[in-house]
């Protein structure tokens, strides 16, 4: 095996992402993290590392045990990477996820004023801290947000 392997291709090989595109996106976005560091997708890992990957609300920990450029099969997995992730991040998984979708019968019209302000109210009410990174992507883009500061994009 390889003594040093990209960080991308490594992230991809003990299948933490689907596509070695995802974990390039991964690492240009800021969500791994080596040895406490962020890196780009060429930073290299060895044996011994810690890789710390945010996907979604839990952030996962691995330590490197040994270096690996083609995609493993899960039973194999283990002998790369080692899962060193706390409980508590784990526990983030269970936790039910709460949406808010505003639905209204088909035909009702518009809003009235008193919906409209109800429905305001509601909004301001709600905290959009805690909602996973992939979904907040997901509607920013459906949305056309640009996630950097919540402005519409023209």
């Amino acid at each position: 095996m390889a003594e040093e392997t990209r960080i991308d291709k490594y992230l991809w090989a003990i299948r933490v992402f689907k596509t070695r595109t995802d974990a390039t996106d991964a690492c240009k976005g800021g969500k791994i993290r080596l040895n406490g560091a962020d890196v780009k997708p060429s930073k290299t890992v060895k044996p011994g590392d810690v890789i710390a990957a945010r996907k979604g609300a839990v952030t996962y920990t691995y330590r490197v045990v040994e270096t690996v450029e083609k995609r493993q099969g899960a039973k194999l997995v283990p002998r790369y990477a080692e899962n060193i992730t706390p409980p508590e991040e784990l526990d983030k998984l269970k936790a039910p996820v709460e949406t808010f979708f505003l639905k209204r019968d088909r035909g009702a019209g518009r809003p009235t004023k008193k919906d409209r302000r109800q429905m305001e109210s509601l909004w301001d009410s709600l905290s959009f801290n805690d909602v996973p990174d992939d979904i907040s992507d997901m509607f920013a883009a459906e949305f056309g947000l640009d996630d950097t500061d919540g402005s519409q994009e023209p």
